[in-house]
């Protein structure tokens, strides 16, 4: 249902946007930094109405359950920022996909995303060792053990 709103609202030519980053902002998934005098006023994301941009929010959504990478993704985000700006932060990366394989023509290609999985796995495991080692304790893993 995403890609369908995506085509019909916006079309299969994404040229009028240079990058992914100004596809992403017109839907309103980029933060709007409002600075005055060298003070930040606010940081929150534009207020869009865009059909586009509530199918990407939806699908970012979903993905509380998702064991993919973008499902771990999400529940990162969700335990550092919180729920809402978790949901903001799927979506712009939703965005910023579907820009890359429109503008690009390519086919998806999961390996991409399971290199990033177990790039995030192996930083998850460097910091439970750290922790570990922290306590006095040193991790070691589940075959080795006798």
């Amino acid at each position: 249902m995403t890609a369908h709103t995506l085509l019909t609202e916006v079309g299969s030519d994404l040229s009028r946007f240079p990058n992914a980053a100004a596809f992403a902002s017109w839907l309103g998934l980029c933060p709007d930094n409002r600075i005055s005098g060298g003070k930040i006023l606010s940081v929150a994301t534009r207020k869009v109405k865009n059909r586009v941009a509530i199918a990407l929010r939806m699908a970012a959504q979903s993905l509380h359950r998702s064991q993919s990478y973008l499902g771990q993704y999400f529940r990162r985000m969700r335990t550092r920022l919180g729920t809402p700006a978790a949901i903001t932060a799927a979506a712009h990366k939703l965005a910023r996909i579907l820009y890359h394989l429109i503008t690009t023509r390519q086919r998806f290609q999961e390996g991409t995303f399971a290199e990033m999985e177990q790039r995030a796995r192996n930083r998850q495991v460097c910091r439970l060792a750290k922790q570990a080692a922290n306590f006095g304790f040193q991790l070691a893993p589940i075959g080795s053990v006798p």
